[in-house]
């Protein structure tokens, strides 16, 4: 039988934890964008000490790829300005940059080009990008590793999840459970990318999803 967890209550029980215990571990989180990790970061940045990591070879286009990471490090860079003049509460944030190498991506979904949306081509997109998440975060000595990506009404949480708790057995290190949509995440980051004028994409990156918003758009 299929159970459906929840994985903010998940989130919610470590929280409590950690808030009762002052210990402060480091995240390594995967970020897709700017306008997802807003919540994400003003919601995790007081109990943990972050490092963003943007790794999204699955973008094609190379000018949507360096647009969404210049917004990236402009939105860190401005939590981090209200941080330091004590306006927001929580740590500075740290910012990695992975290798953009589209054929990656093309490696990875090879077969499924055809695959629907939201489908097996996408599972095998998230399992690219945490597995790298979960190495460099291993190697680094991180407590903890995780991504935005659950935030997005569009992305499956549930297999986030699975696949994040299956590479976390794999690298030794601890997966943080998530569903970032919850709590009104979403919305509030709707709220956050117009207070920052963030850009917002209509499509994940990849070539097939961008086609099939164009198609949906026709």
């Amino acid at each position: 039988m299929f159970t459906v967890i929840n994985y903010q209550k998940e989130l919610d029980m470590i929280i409590d934890g950690l808030a009762q215990s002052k210990n402060v571990p480091r995240l390594y989180l995967h970020s897709c964008c700017a306008p997802c990790s807003s919540y994400v970061l003003e919601y995790l940045r007081e109990f943990f000490h972050i490092t963003v990591f943007y790794y999204n070879p699955n973008i094609s286009l190379e000018e949507e790829y360096q647009k969404r990471v210049a917004e990236q490090k402009r939105l860190i860079a401005e939590y981090n300005r209200l941080i330091d003049s004590g306006q927001a509460r929580g740590y500075n944030i740290k910012t990695v940059e992975g290798d953009y190498v589209p054929q990656d991506f093309y490696d990875a979904v090879r077969g499924l080009e055809q695959c629907e949306e939201g489908k097996e081509r996408c599972f095998k997109c998230y399992e690219l990008r945490l597995r790298q998440t979960a190495i460099n975060a291993a190697a680094e000595g991180f407590d903890y590793f995780t991504t935005t990506l659950t935030i997005s009404p569009l992305k499956n949480a549930q297999k986030l999840n699975e696949i994040g708790e299956r590479i976390s057995a794999e690298y030794n290190i601890k997966w943080l459970p998530s569903d970032f949509k919850k709590k009104n995440g979403y919305k509030r980051s709707i709220e956050l990318s117009a207070e920052y004028g963030l850009y917002r994409q209509n499509y994940c990156g990849c070539v097939y999803s961008r086609r099939t918003n164009v198609e949906d758009a026709q």
